[in-house]
């Protein structure tokens, strides 16, 4: 990480203020479920993580906000939110905060991390799977309040896989993994049909009882919404039922692909015991 960049705890009013006005840069002026400066302040004084990203100027330009609680009897931390400003994206700023995030709790006997993300973001289906090592553990159709305005969720609703990070297992060799051996290199995929052009066309999903199936997901999501509301929303429609039929048949995410000779995405999803 280049040394410009400093990570660490929020420290005063000041900073959190910045917070908050980055989480409306980013999720945009309607964000609803905004997280308040004094929630930001408050949470870190009962085990919580409010940290964010400086720049050489002292700038905030990415923040991470997590709670720690208790689940299942055990002590666990939920990583609520992650933003790092557009222009400073792509310098692995977001998973150093969450390395931070990481260290900080493990020093409070925390080993297992929690959190949600849209499956159709690829960047971050990457970033989690392949980068991070997480495993998901359910899919949650609109997991958020409904009629959230948020600019990134327009469209498309608010689907969220839930994923957990065994931070006591660190990535052995550090490296970036995608998928771990050949088993999805010639398996149909069941939600898009071919296209002239480097993705697939969406298209209701074929269930089938395939012990190993792939389902695809835009390269872009956002610059579809950008371009039509309403094939975002067919890509939603053409994933949920697969996820939702799938994982609760016993079957497991298995890694995330992305081909970028054919400009495709996809998630392999594997029963259990293959």
């Amino acid at each position: 990480m280049d040394d410009k960049f400093i990570i660490r705890q929020l420290q005063n009013n000041e900073e959190f203020l910045a917070c908050e006005a980055l989480e409306l840069e980013i999720w945009g002026q309607n964000f609803s479920e905004c997280v308040p400066p004094s929630l930001l302040m408050v949470s870190q004084k009962v085990g919580g993580v409010t940290a964010g990203a400086f720049d050489e100027k002292d700038g905030l330009i990415g923040f991470v906000y997590g709670l720690t609680g208790w689940k299942d009897g055990r002590l666990v931390h939920w990583s609520h939110m992650l933003a790092v400003r557009k222009e400073h994206r792509d310098k692995h700023l977001g998973i150093r905060l969450k390395e931070f995030q990481k260290d900080f709790v493990q020093k409070l006997g925390v080993e297992i991390m929690y959190w949600t993300y849209d499956p159709l973001v690829a960047r971050n289906a990457h970033i989690n799977l392949n980068r991070l090592g997480v495993s998901v553990e359910e899919y949650v159709p609109h997991m958020y309040v409904e009629g959230n305005e948020a600019d990134l969720h327009r469209g498309i609703g608010m689907d969220r896989f839930v994923v957990r990070w065994d931070i006591s297992q660190p990535n052995k060799d550090g490296k970036s993994k995608e998928f771990p051996d050949e088993r999805f290199v010639e398996v149909p995929i069941i939600n898009t049909i071919p296209s002239e052009t480097s993705s697939g066309i969406p298209t209701m999903p074929n269930l089938t009882d395939d012990s190993v199936v792939r389902v695809e997901i835009p390269c872009d999501i956002h610059a579809i919404q950008e371009q039509s509301l309403e094939i975002a929303a067919t890509w939603r429609e053409c994933t949920r039922p697969a996820f939702v039929h799938y994982l609760e048949r016993d079957y497991r995410v298995a890694g995330f692909h992305r081909d970028r000779e054919n400009g495709q995405c996809f998630y392999g999803l594997t029963r259990n015991e293959v």
